[in-house]
């Protein structure tokens, strides 16, 4: 929002320095971001006296001048204005001057003779609206000054970031509010009052609101016998001052009431709408409509249109259409002042991609007592600037009335919360000097009465929030709370595990990342989980910052994957990474959802890179296994178990290359080869294996106790075994079987060899183990142990229904 202070003057007044203004709006809570003179641009533009004038040779309208530009400096301008004479004073624009339509002025040839600037009307420099020839200067200009210094122009624009719950201020009137409030001084607001004696309109025009919920207010009035042209120059002015531009005095004068106000106006061409009505309705789906920019726009059924008898005129809050505009030949306006639904304004603005001056007031909230006080303004204006007459009567559809809004705000609750010990009569004072209504209802109360006007004031709290800025934030002292805070701390055990597994890992070659607890809301199609995977119910971010982290994970393989894409876009192929923290399961409404603590590991490209001795050799799914075991092996847990997972759980896991671990028959987490698919929606065009560990439930199998023995004193004897099985029983269930018979005699036993193919049969396969045989008291015979290794064959054979080779 801009404000020139040359029009901020019209209604209040004040001998602050506009540095003392901002700085005082600023901590008002309307934050200045900038401060700057509108006539800056006259900069390069100098008086300049024409001391010799002479015909041009090739051209009968333009003329040559001779023009002093100050230091002993003379100019050859060209120049066709029939006024120029010699020993006038006149601006001179000097090349690279920027002219206040953007125009840069250039040194060139005009005609075959050189031009070093321009002579310029008081139009061309925006001080005017006469074109019709160069501006003549007073005598007592000093030649070469430039313009601004020599005319004493000047006029300081502040440009004010409002926050959305600020619509009020987005007017002149709203500003001089705000600063009449700390300066003390009052608003002289525009006189609006208008005597209807009689009601002419009624049979002029008629308005029907079929949407009363988006438009809760819509009043209008009638000019008639208006003259369409150019405005005065004081309307223009302060139009340009704060970046707008003129068009005719009727658009000038509602956008002038609109920057006033803050109520957005529209005019119509009485004569252009059908049976002279007004219908508020909600848009057919699918209808089109060509607006006054010219583009046609098709229309969703939930956006709110203008229309007269026959045909939409304009979208509700948002822009007119080209069928109702007023032109040169309108002499009869219907003037628009409405209120609109400011979630339907914002909801029609951004699907259409139109962001105007009116949606931007509507879409926060216009004052709805404000329509008319603004109507009457505008009616006023045209009636004088236009020359017209105004039609007896108004057009108020009100079905949306509400009541002035009353707030019992405590003044003890209100020190308390501020910090302060502010009485109930500077309390009333403070609120009573930005024009709310205050009465005592008790010794500690105040009963406030909300000025229509401010929409974002609807509960004490809000009342709070503005005693706090109007007392000045900077006033109220500095404390510490009364009650300390405490950082909830976490279990001393899961701190020490989460410590070992990373020490464990680092230890393993892997390095540690950090990702963000969001991620996509699409993350869960990527992964490919199921319908009923608990992991599909994410947390959502009501307003997330980006798409990419619109939820909190449940999982920590999407950072993992997104990390590995963007190491390989680097050209980083071979990765090692962990990471640990929380993942998220939504519980459903009005439940906290559920945090676990996890681990997740990434392993992708060559263990060992090609080398004149050696070549590469890329990670497998027994790489990812291995770090899995090592780590369970760390944390001294026992009876670790991977097992196969059907075809149909598998997510983001390969079918045959995945596996579910165990410890003592309990669930711990994942390993497995990332399925294809999930490979292809991250961009990884590379094998990449995960492991997925709850370190919840790792902490309550993990121990801190170290077992040792003694050295064995007698040596070990080992033997081989070759039997062939089904093909699809799993090796880790023959390893657990063997491990379950419990044989004191039995130390270890190994896979050290397995084979499908020619000569084995189809559906079979091979597999060797080798066992390790020890006894602690003494050295084992060979017919002991050989004795003892048929014995555990024959139980393998009968168990697995499986064969010795032949």
């Amino acid at each position: 929002m801009k404000v020139s202070l040359s029009w901020l003057k019209n209604y209040i007044s004040f001998t602050d320095s506009v540095q003392a203004l901002a700085d005082a709006l600023t901590m008002a809570g309307l934050e200045v971001d900038a401060v700057f003179d509108r006539y800056a641009y006259l900069e390069k533009i100098i008086v300049g006296r024409v001391s010799a004038v002479m015909d041009h040779p090739n051209a009968d309208k333009l003329k040559l001048c001779r023009v002093q530009a100050g230091n002993n400096t003379e100019i050859t301008v060209v120049c066709g204005a029939p006024n120029v004479k010699p020993g006038m004073l006149a601006p001179l624009a000097l090349p690279d001057s920027v002219m206040p339509d953007g125009t840069v002025i250039r040194a060139g040839v005009i005609r075959g003779e050189k031009s070093h600037g321009m002579l310029c009307s008081e139009f061309e420099i925006g001080l005017g609206t006469d074109e019709s020839g160069i501006m003549a200067l007073e005598d007592n200009c000093s030649i070469g000054d430039n313009l601004a210094k020599a005319l004493n122009l000047s006029d300081m624009v502040l440009d004010i970031d409002l926050t959305p719950n600020r619509p009020d201020c987005l007017s002149i009137l709203g500003t001089a509010r705000e600063i009449a409030a700390f300066n003390g001084s009052d608003v002289n607001y525009p006189d609006t009052n208008i005597k209807d004696s009689e009601d002419k309109i009624s049979a002029l025009a008629g308005v029907t609101i079929e949407a009363p919920s988006d438009c809760p207010r819509y009043t209008a009035r009638i000019v008639e016998d208006i003259t369409i042209g150019p405005s005065p120059f004081w309307l223009q002015d302060h139009l340009v001052s704060i970046g707008l531009r003129p068009i005719n005095n009727i658009v000038d004068i509602t956008n002038f009431v609109m920057m006033e106000t803050g109520q957005p106006l529209h005019a119509f061409d009485l004569d252009q709408l059908a049976e002279n009505r007004i219908i508020v309705r909600r848009a057919g789906k699918g209808e089109a409509f060509q607006t006054l920019d010219g583009k046609k726009r098709v229309l969703s059924d939930t956006m709110l249109m203008i229309c007269d008898a026959d045909r939409p005129i304009a979208v509700g809050g948002v822009m007119g259409g080209l069928n109702s505009e007023v032109t040169p030949t309108t002499t009869r306006v219907l003037i628009e002042s409405a209120c609109f639904d400011p979630v339907s304004i914002r909801k029609t603005a951004k699907q259409l991609g139109l962001n105007t001056d009116a949606s931007h007031r509507f879409e926060r909230g216009v004052d709805p007592d404000g329509t008319v006080t603004s109507l009457n303004r505008a009616a006023l204006l045209m009636a004088e600037i236009g020359h017209g007459r105004l039609v007896k009567g108004i057009i108020d559809e009100h079905p949306g009335h509400k009541n002035a809004g009353i707030i019992n705000l405590n003044i003890k609750d209100t020190n308390r919360l501020l910090g302060t010990d502010i009485t109930a009569e500077k309390v009333a004072d403070l609120l009573t000097s930005i024009e709310f209504k205050v009465k005592n209802r008790t010794l500690d109360t105040l009963e406030v009465t909300v000025p229509t006007f401010r929409v974002d004031v609807t509960k004490p709290v809000d009342l709070m929030e503005e005693v706090a800025r109007l007392w000045g934030y900077d006033r109220i002292p500095t404390t510490n709370p009364r009650i300390p805070s405490e950082a909830r701390r976490q279990d001393d055990r899961q701190l020490t595990l989460r410590q070992r597994v990373k020490n464990l890992m680092t230890g393993f070659g892997f390095m540690e990342v950090i990702n963000y607890s969001f991620i996509s809301g699409h993350s869960c199609d990527r992964l490919r989980f199921a319908a009923n995977d608990p992991r599909r119910r994410q947390v959502e971010i009501l307003n997330p910052l980006t798409e990419d982290q619109a939820a909190l994970r449940t999982s920590l393989v999407p950072g993992l994957l997104e990390t590995a894409r963007l190491n390989n876009t680097y050209q980083e192929k071979n990765l090692t990474i962990l990471e640990s923290g929380k993942i998220f399961i939504n519980r459903g409404k009005d439940r906290q959802a559920r945090e676990t603590e996890a681990m997740g590991a990434l392993w992708t490209g060559n263990i060992v890179d090609a080398a004149w001795h050696t070549k590469s050799r890329a990670c497998d799914f027994f790489d990812i296994k291995g770090v899995a075991e090592a780590l369970f092996r760390g944390l001294n847990c026992r009876d670790i178990a991977f097992t196969g997972l059907p075809d149909d759980t598998c997510c983001y896991t390969k079918p045959g290359h995945s596996a579910q671990i165990s410890i003592n028959g309990k669930s711990m987490g994942i390993i497995g080869e990332i399925h294809s698919e999930v490979l292809g929606a991250y961009d990884l065009k590379q094998a990449v294996f995960v492991l997925e560990v709850n370190l919840d439930d790792l902490l309550t199998v993990a121990s801190e106790d170290i077992h040792a023995g003694p050295i064995p004193r007698f040596p070990s004897t080992a033997r081989d075994i070759t039997l062939i099985f089904d093909k699809n029983i799993e090796s880790g269930l023959i390893l657990a079987t063997v491990k379950s018979l419990d044989e004191t005699l039995l130390e270890d036993i190994r896979l050290f060899d397995v084979y499908e193919g020619d000569p084995i049969p189809e559906g079979k396969k091979s597999i060797s183990f080798r066992l390790t045989y020890r006894s602690s008291d003494e050295t084992l015979e060979d017919d002991t142990v050989n004795h003892l290794h048929r014995s555990i064959t024959k139980r393998l054979l009968a168990r697995f229904d499986a064969t010795l080779p032949s």
